[in-house]
């Protein structure tokens, strides 16, 4: 079946609705307008917001090392301090990415840094451990949805052959994060700056910088396909148009189709006119039916398994590494340096991610963290540390914008939102648990311990993918199905 023939059918998968013609002409002129400066420009204002989803969730390991002696904190303290973004992050992913099928891509990624922004900047304000751990959960609701929608909105602005490259240079922006946190961390560890605790500036940074990012992006327009998802052809029309005058084309107008009687309804899904609500609601029950069944039940089992294997490492190293022994000035500057491979892993996905199956790229990049794991956990000399830490974290990245690409293809538009981030909540619900998990598994079975556990979920995660995973590089989004 061909593409277009997919995107006539209804959000929901079923019968094509009265208006499938438009939407198709929106997805297939997306598809073939060429490159420019405009694409470029979404892609650069997504990755700088992914800067702060990534700082905040890196800053939980930074932030327990740092306060582990100012506050004495016990090993649950360290836990909580660690896990409460990811337990705000799991509503915020499950609510919001819902909201945004329902009320569209642009006014969600507004509200997310907002509330981001206020939030950190009033857990830097925080008199006591309780106050800093309830807005670092206020923080992380509002972050929960960000990377989903990221996924989400830029997949269906960009071409098709170059959508899961450009979803990795702005990935590779965001995870600039991670190293710059550590590093930070380092620097301002123990200090006083300014009349206030150094690690109070970290919580600041993070809020100012997305208050500046949150103006970057008022210039955003609103996603065509989710426009013409909803109806609302004329206005798709109008962004596809303008993306097309800026490629040097002469736009192409959609055509127009008559709105249905307000009470025409069809047991296929939400037609033209019909509410956004009703569009969300049977978007989120098809999920559980053929042809997305498949696709939902290796996505929910991959976000569990992954969360491990990726976020165990990066929201626990610096605590792993004080465990080994080392004072926290120096732990924090290994995790800085061996958190450089986060932009690098990035920055080398973009040479290959459209050239290998993105099936494939998850499984063996997979196998290389396990590996990878292990190497860091077993590591003593200074050398051997970083060089395993650096190794792990870049092809962590490798994986990680293989999969973030990855799960973005497997949905239509009027559900891949909810999708996704339904999907992403029990990866961040995942990473709340993990740091009481994983510390208590570190107290008794050391580094070597721990990391051999994690080779052993990314094994799993290998054959989830292999067996469930369909194949999606360079497919339009409308062709993919589980």
């Amino acid at each position: 079946m061909s593409g277009g023939a997919v995107e006539a059918t209804s959000g929901d998968g079923t019968a094509a609705s009265a208006d499938g013609p438009a939407r198709l002409t929106v997805a297939a002129r997306l598809d073939a307008v060429p490159i420019s400066a405009w694409h470029w420009r979404i892609t650069l204002l997504a990755g700088l917001a992914t800067f702060f989803d990534l700082y905040e969730v890196f800053l939980g390991g930074v932030l327990g090392s740092v306060l582990t002696e100012q506050w004495q904190l016990d090993s649950d303290g360290k836990a909580l301090l660690v896990g409460a973004p990811f337990f705000g992050m799991f509503a915020g992913a499950v609510l919001l990415g819902r909201a945004a099928d329902r009320f569209g891509r642009r006014p969600l990624f507004m509200l997310n840094l907002a509330g981001y922004s206020v939030s950190s900047l009033l857990a830097a304000c925080a008199p006591d451990l309780t106050w800093l751990i309830v807005l670092r959960v206020v923080a992380g609701i509002f972050l929960g949805a960000e990377l989903p929608l990221v996924d989400t909105y830029v997949s269906e602005l960009l071409p098709g052959a170059v959508r899961g490259r450009f979803i990795a240079v702005a990935y590779t922006l965001g995870f600039c994060g991670a190293p710059v946190a550590a590093l930070l961390g380092g620097q301002l560890v123990a200090e006083r700056d300014l009349l206030i605790d150094g690690w109070r500036w970290l919580l600041i940074f993070g809020g100012l910088g997305a208050a500046l990012v949150w103006v970057l992006r008022r210039s955003l327009p609103e996603s065509p396909r989710w426009l013409s998802a909803q109806g609302r052809h004329a206005e798709a029309d109008r962004i596809v148009a303008d993306v097309e005058r800026g490629a040097g084309l002469t736009p192409t107008p959609a055509p127009q189709l008559p709105s249905p009687e307000p009470d025409s309804k069809s047991e296929s899904g939400p037609e033209e006119g019909e509410s956004t609500e009703k569009e969300a609601v049977v978007a989120v029950r098809e999920l559980f039916r053929p042809p997305y069944l498949r696709s939902t039940v290796m996505l929910w089992i991959f976000q569990v398994l992954q969360t491990v294997g990726y976020y165990g490492f990066g929201s626990l190293a610096p605590l792993v590494l004080m465990a080994k022994g080392h004072d926290v000035v120096h732990s924090l500057t290994y995790t800085a340096l061996s958190f450089l491979g986060y932009p690098i892993g990035s920055a080398v996905s973009i040479l290959f991610i459209e050239r290998i199956e993105r099936k494939t790229l998850v499984i063996a990049s997979a196998a290389g963290i396990a590996v990878f794991g292990l190497a860091f956990g077993t590591a003593d000399s200074s050398v051997a540390i970083v060089a395993a830490g650096v190794l792990m974290t870049l092809t962590q990245n490798i994986f990680s914008n293989a999969f973030h690409v990855y799960q973005a293809e497997l949905f239509p538009t009027g559900m891949r939102g909810s999708a996704v981030g339904i999907a992403y909540s029990l990866s961040r619900l995942t990473g709340g648990v993990l740091p009481f998990v994983g510390l208590a598994v570190l107290d008794a079975f050391g580094a070597t311990g721990m990391f051999a556990g994690c080779a052993v979920l990314m094994a799993l995660l290998c054959v989830d993918v292999a067996l469930l995973g369909p194949r999606t590089t360079g497919r339009a989004l409308e062709s993919v199905r589980g």
